[in-house]
């Protein structure tokens, strides 16, 4: 395979750069001394921070770019159409797809810390990053989303520290070199890729074959597709739960008013610390305790410390961040678009003080429509009511086999709650109509319903 290492001396051109995981990959590559370019179709505040950092940005694709450039770094999402992929490939130039890249800037640190798991990957990554920082660790940092301690998705340090996000679709986690992982969970997310979920639990077991002799694993074991995993494999296990059986749990959970929570860890039964959260839900709970425990086997970094740094964390972007808010009513956004994020996120909404709770739920993808459509059925019933508008194709090609109405017949089978309406300015124009003030809408999906959403608030 190409290496990054061959090309120190020569022009390294990103096609997507504006992206989060792209820009965060271009600034590391900048920080460890290569020279880097890019370009993109729009500019965002991704592409401001890159400017500022004097790396070469381009508005817009042209073959042009290419020229000159010893190496090229594109994403899955680049088409062979797009101009200067066609033209990399008439000069024959070597190229690396994203996850390459990261795999082989891992390569680079002798600590390299990976966190796992098809749901809270991006939290429990970011929560590692503010504890680390404040601690004096000063690891470099490449989440997969927007934060906002980061201005970004990256964090530049100068010590042999690396955390990343470690994604499971299309295998990418296996070109990363991990010296410690973290497994959140295990679940039936990207069926459009993984035949079933035993092929997800057989990968996971791959991936935790990557660590050295030495190298340990932080699993949740109340999950049992984690559990199935590790059973795979040898690996030195670290377990935590909040179920109590493993190494390090919760007790005395306690929510305030607006479902932020508090909670002791134990080590072995033993109480070790205490820590309170400026974000709501149980599922936050268990992100927070990952990161904690990682940060005291992994760094020595006391519970104490932990929650001294995670009193003043925020959620990621699209995290159940709030909109805005028109009439009275409160619009919150979150990522959630698996039956077990969107039941981990509405069983936080029913915390925070409201009237009604109002669901917008946006399917990303056919595939996921179809083949997850029975436990959709069952996420909703913490919602007053849900909107469920046309589904958003994702990566799909639609084949008319599955439509939202489908989904809205077996959620409403089961909670009574669900209505289809097609377009958001439909549903603007429903929710005008009957929401009333100290209600609360929360939109959910990984598509662009982020950014549909904002008709609610406008005139």
């Amino acid at each position: 395979m190409t290496n990054i290492s061959d090309y120190k001396d020569q022009r390294i051109h990103f096609i997507g750069i504006g992206g989060c995981s792209m820009s965060g990959l271009a600034q590391i590559l900048d920080n460890l001394g290569y020279t880097v370019s890019g370009s993109d179709q729009k500019q965002s505040a991704f592409t401001n921070t890159l400017e500022q950092r004097g790396i070469d940005v381009h508005i817009g694709h042209d073959p042009a770019y290419v020229d000159g450039a010893g190496l090229v770094v594109y994403t899955a999402a680049i088409k062979p159409v797009n101009p200067e992929f066609a033209r990399a490939r008439e000069l024959g130039l070597p190229m690396l797809e994203r996850s390459q890249v990261l795999g082989q800037i891992s390569c680079n640190y002798s600590d390299v810390v990976c966190v796992s798991g098809c749901h809270g990957k991006t939290t429990i990554t970011s929560m590692l990053a503010l504890i680390t920082k404040d601690s004096g660790i000063d690891p470099t940092v490449h989440v997969g989303g927007m934060v906002d301690f980061l201005s970004g998705g990256v964090r530049l340090g100068q010590s042999e520290h690396f955390i990343t996000e470690a994604c499971e679709y299309v295998r990418s986690f296996l070109t990363l070199r991990p010296t410690a992982i973290i497994i959140n969970n295990i679940d039936d997310d990207h069926l459009d890729y993984y035949k079933d979920i035993d092929e997800i639990i057989d990968t996971f077991a791959d991936f935790v074959r990557l660590l050295p002799e030495g190298g340990r694993v932080f699993a949740n074991t109340d999950d049992e597709n984690t559990r199935k995993a590790l059973a795979k494999c040898d690996a030195q296990v670290v377990s935590y739960s909040l179920s109590g059986q493993s190494d390090f749990s919760v007790r005395d959970v306690t929510f305030d008013a607006v479902g932020c929570p508090s909670f002791t860890v134990t080590e072995k039964g033993a109480e070790i610390g205490r820590i309170t959260l400026n974000v709501p839900g149980l599922h936050n709970v268990q992100n927070a305790l990952a990161a904690a425990v990682l940060a005291y086997v992994n760094y020595g970094i006391s519970i104490e410390q932990s929650a001294a740094a995670l009193a003043h964390y925020h959620l990621a972007g699209r995290r159940f961040e709030l909109v805005g808010e028109r009439d009275g009513v409160k619009i919150f956004h979150d990522y959630a678009h698996h039956p077990s994020e969107i039941q981990a996120c509405l069983s936080a909404a029913a915390n925070v003080p409201h009237r009604k709770l109002w669901v917008v739920f946006q399917c990303n993808s056919f595939t996921r429509a179809k083949t997850l459509k029975d436990k959709y059925a069952v996420s909703f019933e913490d919602a007053d009511e849900v909107l469920v508008p046309d589904l958003y194709p994702g990566r799909d090609i639609d084949q008319h086999d599955i439509h939202a109405t489908d989904l809205v017949e077996r959620i409403d089978a089961h909670s009574h709650n669900c209505r289809y309406i097609p377009t958001f300015p439909e549903i603007r124009d429903y929710l005008r109509a009957h929401w009333k003030s100290g209600d609360i809408v929360v939109t959910l999906g990984s598509g662009d319903v982020n950014k549909q959403q904002l008709v609610f608030l406008q005139d």
